[in-house]
């Protein structure tokens, strides 16, 4: 191994020892004492913490590897509008979700996502609770696996290091300080890693540029290949033409943005605001970085298109080669000795920051939904609080166990996981957080229908209906909260109007 490569690992593991340094201090600092603290940090999260760690926790591997692979192959158009759906998302889940489901979950002593679903309806029997809590492990298992596949890939194309040992260590890892410090070692660690992951974007687009001969350079470039800048046309980089991007591709697309409203770690960020008379600044926090992040992640797709042209990195012709622009480029750093090594490796630490500030938060949150949710809530198996504590510890590595096996194939694709699991998400819980939030007349057998209704049409329009391709090749997550939404309205008409100590619980919680 040459001196370069020397000088990465020793910023790629400085950075973890710091993560798991943070998880062990947090232990020491009894987050680990309570399940309120273990899940939710005794609600003591500040704006920026609040802010980033969830923007952070939402952003996964996605943005340092499909993100760029998408805009590298294809142009500005699909990724493009995936960019603005999230943009979108994002601002209006914090203007509409984060400061009315923290005053509720209060008003309901709720601790989870699906605690939360089953109180706010008074369902005796937890029956909303069982269901959401099955949901989320379902869909975490492979968000967890895209974040263990995109270790595994960096290590892999950067170093040679056998893919599997790779992605198993990054679990272990991630597994490490999620057990040790809970939710504020989480919310922390986060914090950091949204940093790293800024100074990453910043220096890879800087010298990629000048890879590529300059600003002017790369538009000169791009500008030639039909359809690459274009917002309704997309480009095929095997064939150098470009095919039309419809209306309904368009809203297909941009459709990623209503899965913020179900994504259940970010939603625990909300939960846990320290002080909802903030939620404001971490709204503006939160929605210029996503916006300014996802922008410079595009770019330096089409930068790496414009590299590889100059040979500075290989040619890819598919998505999973494409994903590994950054680490190519990276590589390419490093080459310029010692100092720019360091920097190559604290730009690679961000591609692990990416994959470990989601990872982390959906072992939590999945954890919680087993230990809390299902064990002791549904099953009324009755933990003392340091048994409680040590099952959701267990369940984070059984659940970790799981995605590493489905995380075992290297050449399957970030975003094509990601994106199944942002669908089911926003699909089940997507409307019903909205409707529980803001419709006082829904009720029970509502809440029921429309999350069972998006669950299933995610896996019938993925899977059926999609593969017919034309107007019905449209993204499994609009048509499943569209039917999702209207499921809820319907079935809650249909049926008796909720009791009158629901409605006053639901004005307490609008004050």
């Amino acid at each position: 191994m040459n001196g370069a490569k020397i000088a990465i690992l020793i910023s790629i593991f400085a950075y973890l020892a710091l993560m798991i340094y943070i998880g062990y201090y947090f232990s020491k600092k009894g987050s680990g004492d309570s399940s309120e603290e273990f899940y939710l940090g005794g609600r003591k999260l500040g704006p920026i913490v609040a802010a980033m760690s969830a923007e952070a926790s939402d952003m996964s591997g996605w943005l340092l590897m499909g993100l760029p692979g998408v805009a590298y192959l294809t142009g500005a158009c699909d990724a493009g509008w995936t960019a603005i759906g999230l943009a979108v998302g994002t601002y209006f889940n914090w203007l509409l979700v984060a400061k009315r489901l923290r005053k509720y979950t209060i008003v309901t002593d709720s601790i989870t996502l699906p605690d939360f679903f089953s109180k706010r309806f008074k369902d005796s029997k937890n029956v909303l609770m069982c269901i959401s809590a099955i949901i989320i492990i379902i869909f975490f298992i492979p968000y967890t696996a895209s974040g263990f596949k995109a270790v595994g890939s960096l290590f892999n194309s950067l170093f040679g290091v056998e893919y599997h040992t790779a992605m198993i260590v990054g679990a272990i890892v991630i597994v490490g300080y999620t057990i040790l410090g809970g939710f504020m070692a989480v919310s922390t660690t986060d914090l950091i890693q949204s940093i790293v992951m800024s100074i990453a974007l910043i220096v890879i687009t800087v010298f990629a540029l000048n890879v590529a001969g300059g600003f002017d350079n790369v538009m000169e470039n791009i500008k030639n290949m039909k359809g690459y800048l274009s917002l309704s046309q997309m480009y095929d980089i095997t064939s150098g033409t470009s095919s039309d991007y419809g209306f309904i591709t368009i809203i297909s697309t941009a459709a990623w943005g209503l899965g913020y409203f179900g994504m259940p770690h970010i939603l625990l960020r909300f939960m846990a605001i320290e002080d909802e008379k903030k939620v404001a600044t971490s709204r503006r926090i939160a929605s210029i970085w996503v916006v300014i992040s996802m922008a410079v992640a595009i770019f330096i797709g089409m930068i790496g298109y414009c590299v590889s042209l100059k040979g500075g990195i290989p040619l890819f012709d598919n998505s999973a080669d494409a994903e590994t622009v950054i680490i190519q480029i990276s590589g390419l750093l490093s080459q310029n000795g010692i100092l720019f090594a360091l920097i190559a490796g604290v730009v690679l630490a961000g591609i692990l920051a990416c994959t470990m500030s989601t990872a982390d938060s959906q072992l939590l949150t999945a954890s919680s939904s087993v230990s809390q949710n299902l064990i002791q809530d549904v099953m009324k198996i009755k933990l003392t609080d340091k048994q409680s504590i040590l099952l959701a510890r267990l369940t984070v590595v059984g659940i970790s166990l799981c995605a590493c096996v489905m995380a075992w194939n290297p050449n399957s694709s970030v975003f094509t996981i990601v994106s199944f699991a942002w669908a089911g998400f926003g699909a089940s819980f997507g409307p019903l957080v909205i409707f529980a939030l803001y419709w006082k007349r829904m009720n029970f057998p509502g809440a029921l229908a429309g999350m069972v209704t998006g669950a299933i049409t995610i896996f019938v329009w993925k899977f059926m209906v999609r593969p017919l391709g034309g107007a019905w090749n449209i993204y499994e997550l609009l048509p499943a909260f569209v039917l999702g939404s209207i499921m809820i309205v319907v079935v809650s008409l249909l049926t008796k109007a909720p009791s009158k100590e629901i409605e006053e619980e639901f004005e307490a919680a609008k004050k």
